[in-house]
């Protein structure tokens, strides 16, 4: 009886070993590694009352110009997260995000998750060049759906021009889900410091819940002193220490 408990330990130890090692094999370098080498952003370390405004998975015909129309109210630049099948779709409003001064990042063209290879280079290249096609410029920013990243990933995008952008972790205010005004509210408020990134959507379903929010938020961090910034002038000459 000791003895076959003790194979039975024996194996269990084995088991759990060839799992972890498998693990740390297949994980990715981690936040730390890829933040040292500028390939990945998620926010800044800066005493300056500047934060990021970011929007994903638009643009959408209906939401997108009515946050612009808030953006302008509040003297605030953002960065739009573009799709490029949406930014096909709707020229017009990815014309207007650039000429009033926000910046155009690309989020794909037709939102896979964990786009990998081939696949992800012609996803990027194809959004870029929609992108370009209109306004004249080429993005050189690019979020992975989902924030979901992989070592490949990361490889794959900086060797086709791009740097990563995630977000602040704990400034995802999961408005997909539509959780609540209050609940978004609450968590941009009470999390907001400087130099973060804070992310949103304007495209991808109904997002009149992100925009009752943003009435109430962007006076009230205004107030606050803060200055809403594109993710290039977050890392602009203000913050030397961050890569381009």
């Amino acid at each position: 009886m000791k003895r076959n408990n003790i194979i039975i330990m024996t194996v269990c130890v084995l088991v759990i070993s060839i799992f972890y090692a498998s693990f740390s094999k297949a994980a990715d370098k981690g936040r730390y590694y890829y933040e040292q080498t500028g390939q990945v952003l998620w926010d800044i370390q800066t005493e300056e009352k500047v934060i990021a405004l970011t929007f994903d998975d638009g643009p959408d015909p209906r939401y997108t110009p009515e946050i612009l129309d808030l953006l302008a109210k509040y003297d605030a630049k953002a960065t739009f997260f573009v799709l490029g099948k949406s930014a096909e779709k709707y020229p017009k409003i990815i014309e207007r995000a650039y000429d009033e001064g926000h910046e155009l990042a690309n989020h794909t063209y037709s939102h896979p998750f964990k786009a990998r290879g081939k696949k992800l280079v012609d996803e990027l290249n194809k959004t870029n060049e929609i992108i370009e096609g209109i306004t004249g410029y080429s993005p050189v920013l690019f979020r992975p759906v989902g924030g979901i990243y992989t070592d490949e990933m990361i490889n794959t995008a900086q060797k086709s021009g791009f740097k990563v952008v995630i977000w602040s972790w704990h400034l995802d205010t999961q408005d997909w889900k539509n959780p609540g005004v209050r609940r978004i509210v609450r968590k941009v408020l009470n999390g907001t410091t400087p130099g973060d990134v804070i992310l949103f959507h304007d495209g991808g379903g109904n997002r009149t819940q992100t925009i009752k929010s943003l009435e109430q938020i962007l006076p009230i961090l205004q107030k606050k002193g803060y200055k809403f910034v594109t993710i290039s002038e977050l890392m602009g000459d203000m913050n030397p220490k961050i890569k381009k």
